[in-house]
């Protein structure tokens, strides 16, 4: 029988550090953290990508653009790990969830 990944069961709280991941795992790791924090009602996280060559700060960045329920991404400043670090605002949960508001007709 082949061997089967282990599965990880992360605590969900107002950071993650990609350092004890695969790159393979990177992405998906960050993309159900930020859909499980985001359910839980958190609107501020910080993903530790590291400082590195890069790669996964500009790969953790075009997941972000892609994510509806991503108001905004930012570098971190210094004391929360500046390059090596990303800050994400969260849409919060009812927001993207609520029916469209009907736009005001005209008035006779």
């Amino acid at each position: 029988m082949p061997d089967q990944p282990e599965l990880v069961v992360l605590p969900i709280e107002d950071s993650l550090d990609l350092h004890g991941f695969a790159p393979r795992d990177r992405l998906a790791a960050v993309q159900a953290y930020l859909a499980e924090a985001r359910r839980r009602g958190l609107r501020e996280v910080r993903i530790v990508h590291g400082k590195g060559k890069g790669v996964a700060k500009g790969e953790v960045a075009a997941l972000l653009r892609r994510l509806p329920w991503v108001a905004r991404a930012y570098e971190a400043p210094p004391e929360r790990g500046g390059w090596g670090a990303t800050v994400v605002e969260l849409v919060p949960l009812e927001e993207l969830q609520a029916p469209p508001r009907p736009s005001p007709g005209p008035h006779p």
